[in-house]
């Protein structure tokens, strides 16, 4: 189970981090101290489970759960509300949250909401894992929503990542290794340690040197393809599809 805790307070992120220390089982695969930070992890980690403060700078919870609702409801995780507010209450239940616990809360009482929130997530349907559809990068007070199927390839720089779409380069704090564990390995190939590409990009693969190739985008961009990044590629197309964009 993959959980995002979300609150802007470094004490109660720290609090909720120990009470999960003994549940093997969830993962945190992201802290955020406001609301902005909040609806940007959530759509690039998908997670299962949120914990979700109320009063935070930028975006509060109430508007974190909107923006989050959009995706449907197959993609919304199980949200705990957690406040020092109790005046809240209602209104979080309104909106569909798994419980709501009232600062300061005990470990008995985390408990019984995290249990609540596993037999909500365990009434869903069995479905295929999650994926985001698009990527948020930041720049200053500015968010790029990058679509995923206008995403036509991503270059390695260091711990960032270049995000190549429609002639346009997004530069995104993040390693190429997670990026490429975020997309579908049906619909983007990692072709070269340091480069990742849209599998409907690929015009052909071309020789270009001793035992390497090249990948030749549709726009024109040539790509280093390493070997075991062609096997990849071979796989992915299919033998035939491989072998008609690959140069004999």
């Amino acid at each position: 189970m993959r959980a995002v805790i979300v609150d802007d307070e470094e004490l109660a992120r720290g609090y909720l981090r120990e009470m999960l220390a003994a549940h093997p089982e969830i993962e945190i695969v992201a802290e955020c101290a406001n609301g902005f930070e909040a609806v940007k992890a959530i759509a690039e980690t998908a997670p299962d489970l949120v914990f979700l403060d109320v009063q935070m700078p930028k975006l509060d919870g109430f508007e974190v759960l909107e923006l989050i609702e959009q995706r449907g409801p197959e993609g919304t995780p199980a949200v705990i509300v957690v406040t020092a507010y109790d005046q809240y209450a209602l209104r979080a239940f309104d909106a569909q949250a798994v419980d709501y616990l009232l600062k300061p809360f005990s470990a008995e009482r985390f408990e019984r909401a995290l249990e609540r929130a596993k037999a909500r997530l365990g009434e869903r349907k069995p479905a295929p894992e999650q994926r985001p559809q698009r990527l948020a990068v930041r720049d200053g007070t500015r968010v790029h929503v990058i679509p995923l199927e206008k995403l036509d390839y991503a270059e390695a720089q260091d711990d960032y990542v270049a995000l190549h779409s429609g002639g346009k380069s997004y530069l995104k704090q993040q390693t190429i290794g997670s990026l490429e564990t975020l997309l579908d390995p049906a619909r983007f190939v990692r072709i070269h340690r340091s480069a990742i590409v849209n599998l409907e990009r690929v015009a052909r693969i071309e020789p270009y040197a001793k035992e390497s190739r090249v990948a030749i985008l549709t726009d024109g961009t040539r790509l280093p393809v390493s070997r075991s990044g062609y096997a990849r590629l071979l796989e992915a197309m299919g033998d035939s599809e491989g072998s008609r964009n690959s140069t004999r």
